[in-house]
């Protein structure tokens, strides 16, 4: 690369179009339900099993509808089975936006009347050559740390037995350290701890000393009460709401709740209530072996959050350093729509987010909850599409047009934007770094976990079109990402 510096089994009915190769699912549109992969619950891990997204008949459903996906925690812990366990994830630890979403691209953001920009472009698909791909590019706003609003944090930590290992109580101890360091002066943090109870380890202050004291005091022992110390959390973050400020509860743990409400659906259902309080969600997963991957996606999901998985010490400064400003949300409830035309599009088919479709409807209703955005940080969608044998010129009519909803962090209210992309012809070799780099990210997870929709990606083209990239890299994350690359190949 050249670098510049238990619960419900889902049943799908599929129907098989005859001549046209793709399928179309009838549970394309949003599906909340999900199961475990038990496989990996027998070996102590927990993951969600979701269908991979089919290719979707345009003269069907001639609309896809999403929430975003801001998270990042699926790639920290893919790299940590192959690059510290030497051994292939297992596939419902990979949700692919997620391996796209870690990196930090450095998307534009020009217009300041909305505090998120948009961009994109089409070009020919590399695994498929005769389809295409869309790209479709959003940036929060980006804030400078001394205009950053006055913060109310609450570290909810568990300090149960099964985190007193180095790589789970250490790692969110030194963790925390580093986040109190660049904490602003009049920013407020106070500790919440959970084992068989609750616990408030600390009222909220500004005093970093007292703070890391609080913070290096913390030993583990006991069962895991996850659901009172959720509700404490939350009691202690009201109690020092800031009004038009950044409220935030960031919770830390492997995710082995065992006393009290645990099922994740119970979880869920709890955490749902909380999140019209004005109050922010940050989940931080750690460990190995009883990592409870699927609950923790499912609660940062569903409670206005984002979830990050802490695999080594430079993860750490990733997530409290270098993307500190991820701690505070610009936009909330993000949603896309697009509409393809089936003039020019035969099928289409969104990679990734297949626990994020929306119904179409839910678009314009402000009760429906989605993703949020950070200041700084960006989020990609690709969409593979089939295109259509026509004579029509595309560049006389749009392909498709591009829709998105967003509310303010303090608004009940969305407000509508639009992206206009044009199909120019493109060759992927001709499209822009983001294009290449994202969608070798997107190969990458389909040769990983054998998909049907790879076409024609292997490891040794991923690293052919990594090698044509040119970004920006001052932590070399997407250097490592290359290395990745050739030892998935070697496993």
């Amino acid at each position: 690369m050249k670098l510049s510096v238990l619960p419900t089994i889902i049943i799908s009915i599929v129907f098989i179009l005859s001549g046209c190769g793709y399928e179309e699912d009838s549970s394309y549109s949003a599906n909340s339900d999900f199961y475990i992969d038990d496989q990996q619950a027998a070996r102590g891990e927990n993951y969600i099993v979701y269908e991979e997204n089919p290719f979707v008949d345009v003269s069907l459903t001639p609309i896809s509808t999403f929430s975003i996906d801001a998270d990042g925690a699926s790639y920290a812990n893919m790299r940590r089975f192959i690059m510290d366990e030497n051994q292939m994830p297992p596939k419902a630890a990979i949700r692919t936006e997620e391996l796209i979403n870690y990196f930090q691209l450095d998307y534009p953001y020009e217009d300041e009347s909305h505090p998120i920009a948009l961009n994109g472009e089409v070009s020919s698909c590399p695994w498929k050559p005769e389809h295409k791909l869309i790209r479709i590019g959003i940036k929060g706003k980006p804030i400078e740390k001394n205009e950053l609003p006055p913060s109310n944090f609450v570290l909810l930590i568990d300090v149960s037995g099964s985190m007193d290992k180095p790589n789970k109580l250490g790692f969110l101890q030194e963790g925390f350290n580093r986040f109190v360091d660049q904490k602003k002066p009049e920013d407020r943090v106070a500790i919440v701890t959970y084992a068989g109870s609750s616990r408030l380890a600390l009222q909220s202050t500004t005093d970093p000393s007292r703070i890391k004291a609080a913070i290096n005091e913390l030993t583990s022992g006991g069962s895991t009460a996850g659901a009172e110390g959720i509700l404490t959390a939350y009691e202690i973050a009201a109690q020092n709401f800031i009004s038009n400020g950044n409220n935030r509860v960031i919770l830390g743990t492997d995710g082995d709740f065992n006393v009290g409400v645990s099922s994740t659906e119970e979880l869920v259902s709890l955490i749902e209530t909380k999140r019209d309080e004005g109050i922010f969600l940050t989940v931080l997963g750690v460990g190995r072996g009883n990592l409870n991957d699927g609950m923790m996606e499912q609660l940062a999901n569903n409670g206005n959050g984002n979830y990050e998985y802490l695999d080594k010490s430079e993860e750490m400064d990733k997530v409290f350093i270098h993307e500190f400003s991820k701690f505070y949300t610009v936009a909330k409830d993000v949603k896309v729509q697009v509409e393809f035309n089936p003039t020019f599009v035969e099928a289409y088919r969104l990679i990734g987010y297949e626990n994020r479709l929306l119904q179409e409807e839910d678009f314009e209703d402000d009760n429906k909850d989605a993703g949020e955005i950070g200041s700084n940080q960006n989020v990609t969608a690709l969409y593979e599409i089939i295109p259509k044998e026509t004579e029509v010129n595309f560049r006389m009519e749009p392909t498709f047009t591009i829709d998105f909803r967003y509310k303010e962090p303090d608004s009940d209210k969305s407000n509508p934007m639009e992206l206009e992309i044009y199909d120019e012809g493109y060759s992927f070799s001709n499209s822009s770094d983001f294009m290449q780099f994202t969608a070798s990210i997107a190969g990458f997870s389909m040769v990983l976990t054998d998909s049907p929709y790879k076409g024609d990606a292997t490891y040794d083209k991923v690293l052919d079109w990594l090698d044509e990239v040119t970004l920006q890299d001052p932590y070399g994350r997407t250097s490592e990402f290359e290395e990745i690359v050739i030892s998935a190949r070697g496993l």
